[in-house]
């Protein structure tokens, strides 16, 4: 179609689109061509604000490398990772669900440990904290044989990929859960941290005024044939940031009640003044176990 005004482009776009062998395609297309074109109109975009949005979304994969991705950073500043999950989990957003946001530093093959088995694998300043998980199914059966992996900071509040003192892998375990759908290990007890701010989603951060900080939490994915594979992450019930969490995470469910025991005798005996622990039980859903491209692959060198 030759354009003869600026109503015509959309309508030629999607005349276009129509021809697309796959409908899903289709749809997703030709409703965000729609909503990009309406935005433009509704707020006037300009030239010179237009090349500055196309310089922002190049910034975003010029960011992204193999230990840190600004993409998934930014998508969770704007909320959107955390209403894609709510979309698609709880029976479809219908119930409350123990499922998260995925986050920017999930790595595959984090090393298999056994159950009460420690996943701190240098030194690693921090407070001692075990961890116990429980594995149910939507009608509260117990799920044996998933694995659990999991993830967290320091108590610096940096992930072992963006911290080069920190072994490769530290902080990180695959766990198998027993007849009672149980997990457990020792970690110390992490952070909350500020994102990573110097670019894309730091910016759009200070434009809004806001801090760039997340609440301490643990991360947990779930897998298991025969269930949707599901990511979580428990938020600790004494941090000041719940309520202002940076990339809209923490959801009522997650909310983990970090207890600190001060005058009883640790689990591991190697272990004297206080220390943590942490209880916390997931529910997933039948469905397809896939897991997705992990954000990152590798660790920082500098």
């Amino acid at each position: 179609m030759i354009i003869g005004n600026e109503q015509e482009v959309t309508r030629a776009v999607l005349d276009e689109l129509a021809h697309a062998p796959d409908a899903r395609f289709r749809e997703i297309m030709s409703a965000v061509v729609r909503h990009l074109h309406n935005l433009a109109r509704e707020v006037r975009l300009t030239e010179a604000e237009f090349h500055h949005a196309c310089a922002i979304v190049a910034k975003l994969g010029q960011l992204s490398t193999a230990s840190h991705n600004e993409v998934v950073l930014t998508a969770g500043s704007l909320g959107l990772s955390t209403l894609i999950c709510l979309l698609n989990n709880g029976q479809d957003g219908q119930t409350e669900t123990t499922a998260n946001l995925m986050g920017p530093f999930w790595r595959m093959n984090s090393p298999r440990t056994n159950n009460g088995g420690s996943i701190v694998r240098s030194p690693t300043r921090g407070m001692p904290i075990f961890v116990n998980a429980w594995i149910h199914d939507r009608f509260g059966q117990p799920v044996e044989d998933a694995q659990v992996d999991v993830w967290h900071t320091s108590a610096d509040g940096r992930y072992e990929n963006q911290d080069p003192e920190q072994a490769d892998m530290n902080l990180r375990g695959t766990f198998t859960t027993d007849a009672q759908g149980h997990v457990w290990f020792r970690s110390v007890k992490p952070a909350g941290y500020p994102i990573p701010a110097s670019g894309v989603a730091g910016a759009l951060l200070a434009a809004q005024g806001r801090h760039a900080l997340r609440p301490a939490h643990i991360h947990f994915m779930i897998f298991k044939p025969g269930f949707k594979t599901q990511f979580s992450q428990v938020y600790s019930s004494d941090d000041p940031h719940l309520e202002t969490d940076a990339q809209f995470g923490v959801t009522r469910a997650l909310v983990g009640h970090y207890v600190l025991h001060e005058n009883e005798a640790a689990p591991d005996a190697d272990i004297e003044g206080p220390w943590y622990s942490l209880d916390h039980h997931f529910v997933i859903e039948a469905g397809e176990a896939r897991l997705p491209k992990p954000p990152i692959t590798g660790k920082a060198t500098n």
